[in-house]
């Protein structure tokens, strides 16, 4: 990396000679036609971080960018979201090959001012310097994301923005945003105003994983209103990130089911009796296989439509109980009306019937790899959560697939053994483990590995009750993960300099720090963020998680 400490590392570096391009008063920045947001992104950044004007200039020759100025253009021979920058000790040209690639160029030249580009304020007078550097760059995917679970513990709308420039500072492009599920209904639908008036407030909370005794007694909830959302929506396009919501079907529906009982399976259930889940796992509570429910769902989609313009719908689709099905008369009823094998092939018709909605509609579904059991839906799209074997299935069947697998790229898992941790959950999962994540297993070659659209990180947050928590699952982690998923030199395991990689996150603590990140120190965590037993919280005797970790407190 010659010395640069660039995360995600870039395809190639090549330090030129020379002592590099100080800014100071007098340097311009200059954006060419078409290169989108990248040219005030970087004078807000960075003005705000060096106070400096970095006022408007004329564009210099072809090859080179005018004296005294940091320059961005297009140049169509760069792939999409690739790009070239060329620093000399006269300015600092950027060249992308579409308005994706110069912003990550622009990320790119940030972190070559060091860690005080990252600041609100100016910390000193300069001198800033860019090294004098030619970099050549693009990403491996053109999936590379984080799924961010605001549904069971909700996350105000200040700190998904904030999550949106983190993602964006490691050169990550699609936000999952899972607003649904039986803990929580996170998205204002104005036809069914009780999904949050109702759905997206809980009573209590258990305070740990499932076999946690201990339980904080305040209420908890909260939503985002349609403007709210159009607002997280037009911030994350800005910097050249989609954000995919899931509205989970037709499991992970109690907080639904609470605030219209007559979704439920009311012919085995009192369903006007529930309220909005307070426990984890899995709910018993799914869908009725009924027509009145399709047309609910369809209503609730026509609405996200409006709000989430890309091509991706996720529909959740996962851990789906089939008991209240199998009691219901009216539930085997559909059943035999459509012919079915059974209760697997029940849930496959719910996700056949959206997969053709969403179709009509120019989208696309995507959902949990349970939706391959009775039959995957014609053009849906897999997230493999459950090992690889999903995604590879899909894959060979000629499905598209994100892969996101529980025992790698899961970032609620605890990510080092001991009594430290807080709120021990799931697999040991470090730093090193995320570094060495290869999403395109051996099983796929060919044309059948290119139906890997990329992957992503996913940020359950049933133990994650604050900004901070989230935070300390999420970071450093994320730094490896990004490099995984950007990094085309990178493709293999083997390939993977881990001591180099640990070298580079030197720098990018500093980094973090200046973002204001409350990370996992490399040595364990702070005093601070270890595990506590607050207050508020009602305890018995202490129990353990279900996959037998040290006790919870």
């Amino acid at each position: 990396m010659n010395g640069l400490d660039l995360i995600p590392a870039p395809t190639r570096a090549v330090p030129h000679p020379g002592e590099g391009f100080v800014l100071d008063e007098t340097t311009r920045l200059t954006a060419g036609p078409g290169t989108g947001s990248a040219g005030p992104w970087l004078r807000a950044v960075l003005g705000a971080a060096t106070g400096l004007p970095l006022g408007p200039g004329e564009p210099g020759p072809d090859d080179r960018a005018a004296a005294g100025s940091v320059e961005l253009r297009l140049d169509p021979a760069l792939p999409a979201e690739g790009y070239r920058l060329t620093v000399r000790q006269d300015g600092a040209l950027l060249l992308g090959g579409g308005p994706a690639g110069v912003f990550w160029g622009a990320q790119t030249l940030r972190q070559l001012l060091g860690s005080d580009a990252f600041r609100r304020a100016p910390l000193r007078r300069g001198p800033w310097t860019l090294p004098a550097v030619e970099i050549e760059d693009a990403p491996r995917f053109g999936w590379r994301g984080m799924m961010l679970d605001v549904a069971r513990h909700f996350m105000p709308k200040e700190g998904v923005l904030r999550y949106l420039d983190l993602l964006a500072a490691h050169k990550l492009n699609v936000l999952h945003l899972h607003l649904t599920d039986d803990q929580g209904w996170r998205i204002d639908i104005r036809r069914y105003p009780k999904l949050t008036e109702v759905g997206a407030w809980r009573s209590r909370t258990r305070y740990g994983h499932r076999a946690s005794p201990l339980w904080d007694e305040r209420p908890h909830g909260g939503y985002y209103t349609q403007d709210d959302l159009r607002e997280i929506v037009a911030y994350a396009a800005d910097r050249h990130i989609t954000v995919v919501p899931e509205i989970d079907i037709p499991g992970h529906s109690q907080a639904a089911i609470a605030a219209y009982p007559e979704l439920g399976n009311t012919d085995v259930v009192d369903t006007s009796a529930l309220t909005v889940w307070d426990d984890w796992g899995v709910s018993p509570h799914v869908l009725a296989p009924t027509d009145a429910v399709l047309r609910f769902y369809e209503h609730v989609l026509e609405e996200v439509l409006e709000l989430f313009p890309g091509q991706f719908v996720h529909i959740g689709g996962d851990e789906c109980p089939k008991d209240q099905w199998r009691a219901s008369a009216t539930a085997q009823a559909r059943i035999k009306e459509l012919g079915l094998a059974g209760e697997d092939e029940l849930q496959s018709w719910f996700i056949r019937h959206f997969d053709r909605w969403l179709a009509d509609r120019g989208r696309r579904l995507i959902g949990w790899d349970e939706i391959l059991e009775g039959g995957l839906a014609d053009g849906a799209a897999v997230s493999s959560w459950r090992g690889y074997a999903g995604g590879v299935s899909a894959a060979l069947a000629g499905h598209d697939v994100v892969m996101c697998p529980e025992q790698q790229v899961y970032l609620d898992h605890r990510q080092a053994p001991g009594d430290q941790e807080p709120m021990p959950i799931g697999f040991v999962r470090t730093l090193e483990d995320v570094y060495r994540f290869e999403p395109v297993p051996p099983q796929l070659t060919g044309g059948h590995a290119e139906r890997v659209l990329g992957a992503q990180a996913n940020v359950w947050t049933e133990v994650m009750e604050s900004a901070q928590r989230v935070d300390y699952q999420v970071f450093p982690r994320l730094a490896a993960f990004c490099e995984v998923v950007w990094s085309r030199g990178l493709s293999a395991p083997a390939e993977r300099d881990l001591a180099g990689f640990q070298g580079r996150m030197t720098a990018h603590y500093g980094r973090l720090d200046a973002l204001g990140v409350a990370y996992r120190p490399a040595d364990g965590p702070l005093p601070w963020q270890r595990r506590p037993v607050p207050e508020h919280m009602t305890t018995g005797q202490l129990g353990r998680p279900i996959d037998g970790p040290p006790p919870i407190v």
